[in-house]
């Protein structure tokens, strides 16, 4: 049977100041009235139900978590007391599903990622899991044609096609690539065989722990310890001490670039991942000026920003462009919009103790 699982432990650093410590990314509504991670959820309707579908978060979003899915069970919510990066979080993904179905497949996907059209994101994964049902020994992950040389992202070199499902294509993988540099990145994009890569996959869930065990025999064998004490009442004891030693890798690394069969569905949906501010922009509508704007905002001369403030809060402007202009709550950023890869750093300088407050 077909199981989903849904990584949402992330910070979402780059959308600070809405984005804080105690409320990452995955839990905010950036686009519509439902919040990333609840959006996801929506994104299975129809392919797996909510007793076959597992959150894996941080210990300490469980309790928001829990208040954003109310239709997932206590059970199916996961909190990791440490983070070790994609690797770890979805080996224990599969060792736990392995304990009630020993022939699950594998949905595997992130809580922050904007995905449309759905009908067209539920007939890939479709074809993925009955590609992982005739080549059980195959790990699928899905590629994303470029629309523009994006250097943030990695990029995946397909090969031979392998499969054509309702005009949805599947093909060998011949190489991961990492993030570009822009002449590269316009490279990939002139060559038309080049996908981004959208970290969604599909397998069997014993595949890719049998895969981890071999690329990564820790993270595997304490996946498993973890898995056998879930019913126990020493459960988070067990996860902690087995957690706590794993290294920080990520399943790209540790297993994607060295496993013998990997295939790629090439989406036809409409992807992104939300990775910063200027994400508004591909998935909104700028005005005629270029300003995306999610305020109460009256400007004059102002052009190129991406305009974000609390509902009640009014942002006026003149004579200024290329900015982001993000108020929320107690804090505001300012900043030109080709800084906006420097807003994780600024974050970290709030770990002083005179401006832990707005962190």
């Amino acid at each position: 049977m077909l199981h989903a699982m849904i990584m949402a432990g992330g910070g979402g650093t780059r959308f600070w100041p809405r984005s804080r410590k105690a409320r990452p990314k995955q839990f905010l509504a950036l686009t519509s009235d439902r919040s990333l991670l609840q959006e996801a959820i929506d994104r299975t309707d129809g392919l797996v139900p909510a007793e076959r579908t597992w959150v894996i978060t941080g210990e300490s979003y469980l309790p928001e978590t829990a208040r954003q899915l109310p239709r997932l069970g206590a059970d199916r919510l996961v909190g990791e007391p440490y983070g070790r990066d994609t690797a770890a979080c979805i080996g224990l993904g599969s060792a736990l599903l392995l304990s009630a179905d020993p022939d699950a497949t594998m949905l595997v996907m992130s809580a922050d990622h904007k995905i449309e059209p759905t009908d067209a994101f539920r007939r890939c994964v479709q074809v993925a899991a009955d590609l992982a049902a005739e080549r059980p020994t195959a790990l699928i992950t899905f590629g994303i044609p470029p629309t523009f040389p994006a250097t943030g992202y990695g990029y995946i070199q397909r090969g031979s096609r392998v499969a054509d499902r309702n005009g949805i294509g599947a093909y060998c993988v011949d190489a991961f690539r990492e993030k570009p540099n822009p002449d590269l990145a316009e490279q990939f994009c002139a060559a038309g065989n080049y996908l981004w890569n959208s970290g969604i996959f599909v397998w069997k869930a014993r595949t890719i722990l049998d895969q981890l065990e071999r690329n990564e025999p820790a993270a595997a064998a304490a996946a498993r310890r973890i898995a056998e004490a879930w019913p126990r009442p020493d459960r988070m004891d067990v996860f902690r001490r087995e957690y706590e030693p794993l290294r920080r890798v990520s399943i790209d690394f540790a297993v994607m670039e060295k496993a013998p069969e990997v295939l790629v569905v090439q989406a036809s949906y409409r992807w992104d991942d939300v990775g910063s501010w200027l994400a508004l922009e591909r998935m909104g509508h700028p005005d005629a000026h270029g300003n995306t704007i999610r305020a109460t905002h009256c400007g004059l001369h102002t052009q190129g920003c991406v305009i974000v403030a609390d509902k009640n809060h009014l942002i006026a402007t003149a004579g200024v462009r290329d900015l982001l202009i993000i108020q929320d709550g107690n804090a505001t950023l300012v900043a030109d919009r080709k800084e906006e890869g420097s807003i994780k750093q600024l974050v970290e300088m709030l770990d002083r103790p005179d401006l832990e407050a707005y962190r």
